[in-house]
């Protein structure tokens, strides 16, 4: 993403031609974003474990490019940056998304399996950091191009606030929100910005998992939350002085 400094004229056309890629891009907010970043002129590229579902997507918005891979794997993260790189040509803009539950239904920590602990940290926390560190040179390239690269790790209220049964989920959000705002002070320096950003209780199939009987109009839809998170991704990019930073607004 290039903009010229202080301008907000080229707030219209920002995503046209941006490099996006998207982990959990075929439901809920992933497909959103992919939706909503597809038609403000984007390239995306989204990766989701399902084939079939990846391959309902591209059928759908064939402008995209799929990739099968599960970040929750050491193994396919090389491909799967492998893959992005080859589709995009680099990265502007990294969305990480994909998430997992932890074991369902939800139950107290004293009562949830090693197992279940350990593949929830694999998919929200070294999934992500896996993934952006395998990117970092492209991303770093960007910057050097005179991009504004960004890393946007898709976090929760969860992360703070320390719900019964959300064990798992919410010490893996935790430890993302707090590598984030880490990595937010390594890189910056270098032109690379990372974001925390939680998008709030939405009507998805994730939360539908979690909350059986959640009154749905009482959540926010996937497309509301993710024009929001983009808004404030333009925010850090047209940031004015004295205007608050993304980082800063991120869960409270």
């Amino acid at each position: 993403m290039k903009t010229d400094s202080g301008s907000h004229a080229d707030q219209a056309t920002i995503w046209h031609g941006t490099r996006v890629a998207i982990t959990g891009g075929t439901s809920g907010l992933g497909r959103a974003l992919v939706n909503i970043l597809l038609d403000d002129g984007a390239e995306v590229a989204f990766i989701a474990r399902n084939q079939e579902n990846v391959e309902g997507v591209v059928r759908q918005r064939p402008e995209s490019h799929g990739i099968v891979g599960d970040v929750s794997r050491k193994n396919d993260i090389y491909s799967i940056a492998t893959q992005i790189l080859g589709a995009l040509g680099g990265v502007d803009l990294l969305i990480n998304n994909a998430s997992s539950l932890g074991p369902v239904p939800l139950v107290p920590l004293g009562d949830t399996n090693c197992e279940d602990l350990e593949l929830t940290l694999q998919t929200n926390l070294l999934g992500p950091f896996r993934l952006t560190k395998a990117l970092l040179g492209s991303l770093a390239a960007t910057a050097r191009e005179g991009g504004h690269p960004i890393v946007l790790n898709i976090s929760s209220d969860a992360a703070i606030n320390a719900y019964p049964n959300w064990g798992a989920y919410g010490a893996s959000k935790a430890a993302l929100h707090h590598l984030s705002h880490i990595w937010d002070q390594e890189l910056s320096p270098l032109g690379i910005r990372v974001l925390s950003l939680d998008p709030g209780d939405m009507d998805t199939p994730l939360h539908s998992l979690a909350i059986p009987d959640a009154d749905p109009s009482t959540l926010t839809s996937p497309e509301s939350a993710a024009r929001e998170l983009i808004a404030k991704i333009e925010e850090v990019l047209f940031a004015k002085e004295g205007a608050p930073k993304a980082t800063e607004a991120a869960i409270q």
